[in-house]
This record gives C-alpha cells, structure tokens and sequence, in this order.
C-alpha cells in the first residue's frame, strides 16, 4: 500500500531532520480547496505528505505541495499554482498535477488517468510544451509514496 511506502519515508526523514527543509504541513481546509480548485482528490499518501510537510526540500529534492491557500499568487514549489500555470500556459491535461520538476523540461506528476491498483494516481512524466499525442508518460512510480521513498533514500 502506498500509505505504507509514505510511512517508511517519513522515518527515514525523522531520523535526519537535519537535512531536511519544509514549512509545515497545510491544515484540511487549505487541502480541500486545493482539490476544490484542481477539480480531484488527493491520495490518502499526498494528503499525508501535506498535512506533515507542505513541501519538502532534502538536498537537491524538492518535492511540490501547498506553501499557502492562495494558489493564484504563489510560486515554486507550490504543486497547485505550478499546476494551474502548466494548464493555462501549455495546456497540459487537467488530470495531471505537478509534484517535481526535473529542471531540463520534464515535469513529476499525480496522473489521474494512470491508476495503480488501489485506485490511486501513479507518478508519470510529462514533457512540458509537447502536444498531447507525442506524450508517453513514463511510470516514475506507482505512487507518491513509492516516489517519496525513492527520492529520499536516494539524497540520504
């Protein structure tokens, strides 16, 4: 299960806070006007995520989430108004929501359309500016919390 995966990262991160960077998790209210405003649910693991962290940064991770419940005028890592932007400005799919940019044009999405077998949103890639048809949204994991547990290990 993918809450599980979430759990095993957030021990690692416990165990070296001193590493780690967040502005403290977003209350319920602020999560569900997120979802309210990107039109879907978040998985139990995301949800997890942003009511601990908000938005994580571990090295040279950075992990998207909710920074403040004013998504139109926000900036990076916000995932929401990263997300909003991506679908006004290069018409990226509204079951896409932007958790990582890789800096070179691929963005990390919650992908709405890929679901894993507990009808959650697998991770996938997505090529900024390429059409639609050109898209191949690679599986980067099968969850958020399979994702979260990979960046982490990996920058510890």
């Amino acid at each position: 299960m993918s809450i599980q995966k979430y759990n095993e990262a957030k021990k690692i991160l416990s165990k070296n806070s001193d590493m780690i960077f967040s502005i403290g998790g977003a209350d319920e209210q602020t999560i569900s006007k997120a979802e309210d405003i990107l039109s879907l649910k978040f998985p139990e693991d995301y949800r997890a995520f942003l009511k601990d962290y908000g938005i994580l940064s571990i090295g040279a991770e950075e992990i998207y989430g909710i920074v403040k419940d004013d998504f139109f005028n926000s900036s990076v890592p916000d995932a929401i108004w990263y997300t909003l932007i991506e679908r006004k400005e290069v018409s990226m799919p509204p079951y896409l929501v932007v958790i990582y940019d890789t800096t070179i044009g691929e963005l990390f999405c919650l992908n709405y359309d890929k679901i894993n077998d507990n009808n959650e949103p697998k991770v996938t890639s997505y090529m900024a500016g390429i059409d639609e048809e050109s898209q191949t949204y690679e599986v980067i994991a099968n969850s958020f919390g399979e994702f979260l547990l990979e960046r982490v290990s990996n920058e510890i």
